[in-house]
């Protein structure tokens, strides 16, 4: 038991720098976005469909990467999947035109797929009591994007832009030797193909598993889109210089990932249908305010007018950005928690589901984000977006719960005999 108790906790270690290094190739652009923007001449719509490039290869692969989780040993895959990211990162270098940018990045993808390997690896050594810290741990390597925000203003101040990808693939073949020599090895689940395929279709028709997608969409989905449009934001908004741009989403990143450890405690703990509705609300309220774009209201009065002018300055967004980004961590463990709950032994197909479908909001957020700002002309309208997608997720979950709550009643009055299964009118 202690063996196994040690291992658990070097599996899961391992997992999540693992996960760290692949989630920083994954959001790479987040900070050569700016650069490239400037470099190409991008506008606010191309720049969106460029961060958005590895997201959407990430997101789509997370399914598939999670089946074969499910059926083949996860150690090896991660293995795999590490190597295959190899080559974009030395092609990096020679790339100078936007559509070489956008099919690298969909190549960079590669490793966003990463977490569903994860979550089955790391599921596989903990309990039921224990999911929620274990996959919250293993989420804080989304932190790994902070590595970005401090990695490549070094070797651009030291070097050039050129040297970025190669001294990521230095890095990531010791990430790949580090995890092959020290990674605890888990027997491949004994699940044969017609099983698994039958599995997926009854997944995808269940309204629950959609339902946890949505939910995923916006607490991993927005937090991804929030990551790499911030920068940019800050700048627009608030004039700042690329560098304090930079050092301010750092905050929002890092303050983020780190919360997703507690959250998975808080969800063992008091449940993560409690967690995710405090998370909701939390962030409605504060996306109310950022929505509200900078105005400026002329009054007549009886002797002279009177102007009022409403804005957020950049502390208090930086305040409310810092409330949502650890909403977000919590929500993001606590809607694995209950996944898990679910679907213990479906955590690489169920895992893959809901993390391709929440890893598409990083996709899509940031095009809608890009057309929004070149048709309203206004810089919030990010932030009206995200307002509509959660009052969309809250609205669903509310109903869920009434529906569920209803069927546990019904349950119990059959139980009693207060019903029979034949009843007309059920």
């Amino acid at each position: 038991m202690q063996v196994k108790r040690v291992n658990a906790n070097k599996a899961l270690i391992i997992a999540t720098l693992a996960f760290a290094g692949c989630f920083s190739i994954w959001t790479l652009y987040a900070v050569m976005g700016l650069n490239l923007q400037q470099q190409l001449k991008l506008t606010a719509t191309q720049y969106g469909v460029l961060l958005a490039a590895p997201i959407l290869s990430g997101a789509l692969l997370r399914i598939p990467v999670g089946l074969l989780a499910d059926r083949y040993n996860s150690r090896k895959l991660w293995i795999a999947l590490m190597l295959l990211v190899l080559p974009p990162l030395l092609l990096l270098p020679y790339i100078n035109n936007f559509q070489g940018y956008l099919w690298l990045g969909l190549w960079f993808g590669v490793s966003g797929a990463s977490f569903s390997i994860g979550t089955r690896y790391v599921s596989d050594w903990f309990s039921t009591a224990q999911q929620g810290r274990a996959l919250g741990i293993f989420g804080v390597g989304n932190v790994g994007v902070a590595i970005n925000f401090i990695l490549i203003p070094l070797i651009l101040h030291f070097l050039d832009w050129r040297w970025i990808g190669p001294i990521y693939a230095l890095g990531l073949v010791l990430l790949i030797l580090l995890f092959a020599l020290l990674a605890p090895n888990v027997a491949p689940p004994k699940i044969n193909s017609t099983v698994k395929t039958s599995s997926l279709r009854e997944l995808s028709a269940q309204s629950r598993v959609w339902r946890f997608s949505l939910y995923y969409y916006f607490v991993f989905g927005s937090f991804l889109a929030l990551l790499l449009w911030l920068p940019q934001y800050y700048m627009q908004a608030y004039e700042l210089t690329a560098q304090q741009a930079m050092a301010f989403t750092l905050f929002f990143v890092a303050s983020s990932s780190m919360m997703r450890a507690l959250g998975g405690w808080f969800a063992d703990r008091y449940g993560g249908r409690a967690v995710n509705w405090t998370v909701f609300w939390v962030c409605i309220v504060c996306l109310f305010f950022l929505s509200y774009p900078p105005t400026t209201m002329l009054i007549h009065g009886i002797e002279k007018d009177v102007t009022i002018s409403i804005s957020v300055n950049v502390w208090w967004f930086t305040a409310l950005i810092f409330i949502i980004g650890v909403a977000q961590g919590f929500g993001r463990a606590s809607v694995y928690k209950v996944l898990y709950d679910y679907y213990p032994t479906q955590m690489g197909a169920a895992g893959g589901f809901v993390a391709a479908i929440g890893a598409l909001g990083g996709c899509t957020l940031p095009i809608l984000f890009g057309v929004a700002q070149d048709i309203l002309g206004i810089v919030t309208g990010c932030f009206m977006i995200l307002y509509g997608v959660l009052a969309l997720c809250m609205v669903t979950m509310f109903f869920a719960n009434q529906a569920a709550q209803f069927q546990q009643r019904l349950k119990l009055a059959r139980e009693n005999n207060f019903l029979q299964e034949n009843d007309d009118f059920l």
